[in-house]
């Protein structure tokens, strides 16, 4: 049996819209020899994503959040309460997971109707509330329908009424559009930042899409290895990504050095020239869109940074060609396929790189 630290607890009469409305978590899970260790706090009306590649720890802190993984130590409170103790069923928590998970003996009425009944409310009233969720979710014609008759579109939509329905404080959803073909999900995705953006409390967004993540979210927590590794605007991660998951989450050519003025020389690797003035340990990046390459050494070019690589892969990327070099500096250049078939691109070409300084982005370390 775990046994954890207590905490203090709420002082009674918080007024409402004080700091201790929200969710406040720092969630500690061991499993096996894997260790889940950060913090989540958020404000009613905040929408946050949990961002990170497989086996990172997302699912577990949307399970932990929701009572389905047991703390190990740390502290979870939610406006106020503690719930480290309070079982599943009785937390003021919605959950919309990846596969919906209907009932699949009920109508999208009465799959919406069971929360509010789970919580006591009556039959009567409990189907009036889910009719009024139906109809915000422009299902109403749909409300008699069992989930096999409903596309992934509408049991998607099904889902996060039965959610919402019973007015959490927390809406954890998981992967929430992973299932939708890819028209649907856009579709969806819209309909859902509406939804979210009416939300007054607080929602938890786990996804590995970053489009997910920066069209639904406020803020992002990237959590690698069980850990934190970067938080902020999906505006400020987009621009200044620390690590190389993230880097390439956003589409960057990321690197690590040591600034000297304009010059960033790479841990392991050339030199780069930035148009920013820095000193001491530091980040450079550029996109994938702002690398040419040449056949033969440019010359006369105002690219300050050339670099001599060859063709590693090349693969279709949207209405490109992704070309992924190592050499000199390893790196991934986007062209179109009328330049890589002028270049005759092919696995092992030898290739000039070249990037202008002012297309660079360098930052502290």
């Amino acid at each position: 049996m775990t046994i954890m630290p207590e905490e203090p607890a709420k002082t009674p009469g918080t007024p409402p819209g004080s700091a201790a409305e929200g969710l406040d978590a720092h969630l500690v899970v061991d499993r096996g020899t894997f260790r889940l260790d950060i913090e989540l706090t958020a404000a009613p009306g905040d929408v946050v994503a949990l961002l990170g590649p497989n086996g990172a720890g997302k699912t577990t802190a949307l399970r932990a959040l929701a009572g389905l993984a047991p703390l190990t130590s740390g502290r979870l409170r939610l406006d106020g309460t503690d719930l480290r103790r309070t079982p599943p069923e009785s937390r003021p928590v919605g959950v919309v997971f990846q596969d919906y998970l209907l009932f699949p003996h009920l109508t999208a009425l009465d799959n919406v109707a069971f929360g509010p009944r789970c919580r006591g409310e009556g039959k009567a009233a409990a189907r009036a509330r889910a009719a009024e969720w139906l109809e915000r979710m422009a299902l109403t014609e749909h409300a008699g329908a069992k989930p096999r008759h409903l596309s992934g579109g509408q049991a998607q939509r099904v889902a996060l009424a039965r959610a919402l329905a019973t007015h959490p404080r927390l809406l954890l959803l998981d992967e929430p559009l992973a299932a939708l073909d890819a028209r649907t999900r856009l579709d969806v995705r819209a309909q859902l930042r509406r939804h979210l953006a009416a939300f007054e409390a607080v929602a938890v967004l786990v996804t590995h899409d970053p489009l997910d993540a920066m069209v639904l979210a406020d803020r992002l927590v990237v959590v690698e290895h069980g850990r934190v590794v970067q938080e902020g605007t999906p505006s400020d991660i987009a621009r200044h990504p620390r690590t190389e998951y993230i880097a390439q989450l956003v589409g960057l050519n990321l690197y690590r050095g040591r600034a000297e003025g304009h010059t960033v020389r790479l841990d392991a690797g050339p030199a780069v020239s930035t148009t920013e003035h820095l000193r001491g340990p530091a980040f450079v990046a550029f996109p994938p869109g702002a690398v040419t390459l040449h056949r033969d050494r440019p010359t006369g070019s105002s690219a300050r940074n050339v670099w001599h690589c060859a063709v590693a892969g090349l693969e279709t990327h949207g209405d490109q060609i992704r070309a992924e070099l190592t050499g000199e500096l390893s790196l991934a250049a986007d062209l179109t396929t009328v330049a890589a078939a002028e270049l005759d691109l092919h696995p092992g070409a030898p290739v000039w790189a070249a990037v202008k300084a002012a297309q660079t982005h360098a930052y502290p370390a």
